[in-house]
């Protein structure tokens, strides 16, 4: 894994970091518990500029336990990274070691009593043929792409068939664990959180593009919830928006909302004879 090159230790070596997941990391609730344990250790490396501290325990066996403030208010490691010996790792590979030792564990059910679903997810190649032919002119190449919502990974091939490796999200883990064993997601860049939350761990601006394949349904009941899921996830985006939905109506109100943020944009009518997926697109840009 990343986070055996980042700490410069054999592969072999068991590492742990001591949350369950990326929402876990803003409320440290282990974390905590270890700092006022006053946990024994025979080693401390400091990652990069203090984004973390590994700490090597010999009990109950001998392991690395990654510990990491950085993502929530609460700062509580300081102590911990003073006068220790550091290795070398930028923020963003830092973040790629976090994601994809999160999704591995998710993958081997580190975390989980039991698998509900054992097969593969059901993907419908119409669908995803579909959508590649209508963001092949869209989607500008060499791009970075961040998909909200990309659930078992559907739409996320549609992507990949451009040449597109985006980073995906979505609060739904057990549809991200089986795209994750099937191979349809990138374990470095798929992350389990609520799309509200995404501005904890990346900057405004941070992605070329930000898109979401049938966003919704979106009705009077849950209005200010997707208003804010998309709202928020819009910020990462420097160029373009592309959200697509079911019906003429949620595309337009996204419009209203998306305008209303600065986008400019159209609404286009993407409808086919099945009449499901990707039926309506509202394609933004600044």
């Amino acid at each position: 894994m990343l986070i055996h090159e980042i700490l410069e230790i054999e592969t072999g070596e068991d590492v742990f970091f001591a949350e369950e997941s990326l929402a876990d990391l803003m409320s440290l609730p282990v974390t905590t518990e270890i700092m006022e344990s006053e946990l024994d250790f025979q080693e401390a490396i400091v990652i990069g500029d203090g984004l973390g501290v590994a700490l090597k325990l010999t009990e109950p066996a001998e392991f690395w336990l990654v510990l990491t403030d950085r993502y929530s208010e609460a700062k509580v490691l300081d102590a911990l990274k003073k006068g220790r010996r550091r290795t070398k790792s930028s923020e963003e590979e830092f973040k790629e070691a976090l994601v994809e030792y999160f999704a591995i564990s998710l993958k081997e059910e580190l975390f989980c009593e039991n698998c509900p679903v054992a097969s593969p997810p059901l993907h419908i190649q119409d669908r995803i043929e579909r959508l590649e032919d209508f963001l092949r002119p869209i989607l500008p190449s060499g791009g970075k792409v961040m998909e909200i919502g990309c659930g078992n990974g559907m739409a996320t091939q549609s992507l990949q068939r451009l040449g597109i490796h985006p980073w995906t999200v979505d609060v739904d883990d057990c549809e991200i664990c089986q795209a994750l064993k099937a191979g349809y997601l990138d374990p470095k860049k798929a992350v389990v959180l609520d799309a509200r939350r995404l501005d904890k761990f990346f900057e405004p601006a941070s992605f070329d593009i930000v898109v979401g394949f049938m966003a919704g349904l979106i009705e009077d009941v849950n209005r200010p919830l997707w208003k804010n899921i998309l709202q928020e996830a819009s910020k990462l985006a420097k160029n373009m928006v592309i959200y697509t939905t079911y019906t003429e109506a949620e595309s337009k109100w996204i419009a209203e909302i998306m305008d209303a943020s600065g986008w400019k944009g159209t609404v286009i009518d993407n409808r086919d004879d099945l009449g499901i997926y990707d039926q309506w697109v509202y394609v933004g840009k600044r």
